[in-house]
């Protein structure tokens, strides 16, 4: 195969999941503690394409991560008491049946056992690692932003909120949660800051995702351009060497 085509067709595989990744963004733009995400991307010199007559080394370009912006989202103002919010560092612990998970989405509720509960119904761990348990019938509980929970002015749980040395250490599990590496140090933070009756929005900017989205779009079809110029440049040499006599 051609230099040209080679070199074209990596990078539309490449324009393709950088696509993914940003359609991934615009339709979680609206989800609770949603993470931007961009794709990582890095030359690659050493596969084996030279040229003849030209240069002597070609490069490729090859996506080799995905990166997560976890700067916090816009916090806005539900009312509701057990939605919660956390400003800066760190992570809700749910427990799950793949285990422990961390997750930013705060849009927590009591089930028919008084167990505080993620939206999909996993329970949320006190820092004793324990789910944490509350009157489903009783009064609102007053959370303070330490994660203390208080009904009726007594504490009967406090939240435990994790995070890490290194963000790197995690990776997408879905639904909004997280999984750490299992070398991954937990730290358990003594002095986080939640907000009760919040939820943290998504950090994605929409009008940066769809200008991105719009020049993935242009380059991919440029690339199919030239491809197709190439290879009708190839047909015609073809043709013309086969009618030589």
């Amino acid at each position: 195969m051609e230099n040209a085509l080679m070199v074209g067709l990596t990078r539309q595989m490449v324009l393709r999941r950088q696509m993914d990744v940003t359609a991934n963004n615009i339709a979680n733009m609206s989800t609770a503690g949603f993470k931007v995400e961009k794709l990582l991307m890095r030359r690659v010199d050493d596969l084996a394409a030279t040229h003849t007559d030209g240069p002597s080394n070609i490069s490729f370009v090859q996506d080799w991560g995905v990166a997560r912006n976890f700067a916090d989202g816009q916090m806005e103002n539900t009312g509701r008491p057990l939605d919660l919010a956390i400003t800066g560092s760190g992570f809700f612990v749910v427990e799950t049946p793949d285990g422990e998970l961390y997750t930013r989405d705060g849009r927590f509720s009591v089930d028919d056992t008084g167990t505080l509960s993620t939206a999909d119904g996993m329970a949320v761990l006190n820092v004793d690692g324990a789910p944490i348990v509350l009157d489903a019938g009783g009064e609102s509980p007053v959370i303070s932003k330490e994660g203390s929970i208080r009904v009726a002015g007594l504490e009967v749980a406090r939240l435990q909120i994790a995070n890490f040395t290194s963000l790197g250490v995690l990776e997408k599990s879905g639904e909004g949660r997280f999984a750490a590496s299992a070398d991954a140090e937990v730290l358990i933070m003594d002095n986080p800051v939640i907000m009760q009756a919040h939820l943290e929005r998504s950090n994605v900017v929409p009008i940066a995702e769809m200008s991105r989205m719009i020049e993935t779009t242009r380059a991919y079809q440029s690339i199919s351009n030239m491809l197709n110029q190439e290879e009708t440049l190839s047909r015609r040499t073809i043709e013309r060497l086969g009618s030589v006599r």
